[in-house]
């Protein structure tokens, strides 16, 4: 008896019996046979590793340009008889320490050290001090005029220290406060940076650690001690570094405010190197080394803060 078409249909369409129709392919294989779905990861992986050696490559140039100057004057420091007027040179044939003694013989190295040691610490610790409050209480309280006045302390940073040299002067003079300690913090005590990158920090510090501490019966310069400054550690680490720096490369408001050998500071006593018709560029370098490595080190025991802080303020 012949077999029936149905039969047929579903003995071909049976387990074990399927074949792939003409040209067909299946899921996953191209016409060689080869699969796609590893090709994605690979190429991504490729993607990415050039990506992190691009990136590398952009920090190590970086560094290099970063580096370069410094590299150049301590180069330049132990050149016997250095001369600029060539360019720039990092080979050194017969190196010497030469260039430091003729420095530390020439200069009062060690006094003025510690002269813009001391007035960077003093003006340093005056602006973490008046920052804080100044921005706990912009921060914190409510009072009238709030906006308007921090407006007017961050427009004060548009003024140029120049502006306020020939000011500053005239009322120091008539206080009798010339040629002092104090002339030379005058300029730094209060900073409107400070203040604002401070106020930045304290207003991330949630209000209900605030109303906590308010309940404990504490004041407000107990919670400015003991419960937001212990959290804006980042951002004071931060100033001190920018005010730090800003007072150990002061130049022109001691050039202005001292006359007294004794009160000169690191600057003003590397200006005395070079001379009116010839400078001795190795012992202008050995200085500007000395003038470099307390900010190097500063900076290398504070920088996690440092990033740390400015990455906080910069968050809303």
């Amino acid at each position: 008896m012949p077999e029936s078409p149905i039969g047929a249909v579903a003995v071909a369409g049976a387990p074990g019996h399927s074949r792939p129709a003409a040209g067909t392919r299946r899921a996953g294989t191209t016409r060689s046979g080869t699969t796609r779905s590893g090709d994605a990861p690979r190429s991504g992986q490729t993607s990415a590793r050039l990506g992190r050696v691009l990136l590398w490559l952009a920090v190590a140039l970086g560094a290099a340009v970063m580096l370069f100057p410094f590299l150049w004057t301590v180069i330049t420091s132990i050149t016997p008889q250095a001369n600029l007027s060539g360019g720039p040179s990092l080979i050194v044939n017969n190196p010497t320490l030469s260039a430091y003694a003729a420095l530390f013989a020439s200069v009062p190295v060690v006094r003025v050290v510690l002269n813009s040691f001391a007035v960077a610490a003093a003006s340093t610790l005056l602006q973490l001090l008046t920052g804080s409050l100044a921005a706990y209480g912009f921060s914190r309280l409510a009072f009238k005029g709030k906006s308007f006045v921090f407006g007017c302390y961050l427009a004060t940073l548009m003024i140029p220290l120049q502006v306020l040299v020939a000011p500053l002067f005239i009322m120091l003079t008539r206080m009798r406060l010339n040629d002092t300690y104090f002339a030379l913090l005058a300029p730094n005590i209060a900073s409107a940076f400070g203040i604002f990158l401070l106020k930045q920090a304290v207003d991330g510090v949630p209000k209900e650690l605030d109303e906590a501490a308010r309940l404990d019966g504490a004041g407000h310069l107990r919670i400015w001690a003991q419960v937001v400054m212990p959290l804006v550690r980042p951002a004071m680490a931060a100033l001190i570094v920018f005010a730090f720096m800003e007072s150990w490369n002061s130049f022109l408001w001691p050039l202005v405010a001292i006359r007294s050998p004794e009160l000169m500071t690191l600057p003003l006593g590397l200006s005395y190197l070079q001379g009116q018709f010839t400078t001795d560029w190795n012992i202008v370098m050995a200085g500007s080394v000395v003038s470099i490595l307390p900010i190097v080190v500063v900076y290398l025991f504070a920088q996690k803060h440092i990033i740390a802080g400015m990455a906080h303020t910069g968050l809303k």
